[in-house]
């Protein structure tokens, strides 16, 4: 383990139980709290964005958008909200998917993204796939490129790798810790 993984993972903290009996779940509010874990975090998420040859990052509403947010500042690329339906002014494009009970819609303005822009995914974390697979498909509506779907952890357990790799069609998708 390296020394940015151990910083990481040292603080997520699990909460046993939520939302529901069973369930674990992770919470990076400590990690965003500590401003060298929450810095590096931002520094490791640039360093892929740039690498990738992204021109900006979309973040997926909402933990995508605290990571999102400064790792565009920090790469010096433009920052794109993807948020769920109804939520953004103005003309949009939008993308439905299916949950485990349901479905769901997320959407972007229409005229943020253009055929010149390779596109980063940020997010908190890649549980089943659902909501990064439906971003690279609005993306790709979009009009722009893919340069691949970055993320803190992977809850591998879930799949969400092996459901989002068809939509990734070749991008890179990188997670600095994986559970």
């Amino acid at each position: 383990m390296t020394g940015i993984e151990e910083l990481l993972l040292s603080r997520i903290r699990d909460v046993q139980d939520y939302p529901e009996p069973g369930v674990v779940f992770k919470d990076i509010t400590p990690l965003l709290a500590d401003p060298a874990a929450f810095t590096a975090l931002t520094d490791e998420l640039a360093e892929i964005s740039v690498r990738s040859g992204a021109t900006k990052i979309v973040g997926l509403e909402a933990r995508g958008f605290i990571l999102g947010a400064p790792v565009a500042v920090r790469a010096g690329l433009g920052f794109i909200p993807v948020r769920k339906a109804g939520k953004l002014p103005g003309a949009t494009l939008g993308q439905t998917y299916d949950l485990e009970y349901g479905s769901a819609e997320i959407e972007v303005h229409a005229e943020d993204l253009s055929a010149e822009d390779r596109v980063m995914v940020v997010d908190d974390v890649l549980a089943t796939g659902g909501t990064a697979e439906a971003s690279l498909q609005l993306i790709r509506r979009a009009g722009a490129r893919v340069a691949g779907v970055a993320v803190l952890m992977e809850l591998g357990f879930l799949g969400g790798r092996a459901r989002l790799e068809p939509a990734l069609d070749g991008a890179p998708l990188e997670a600095l810790l994986k559970v």
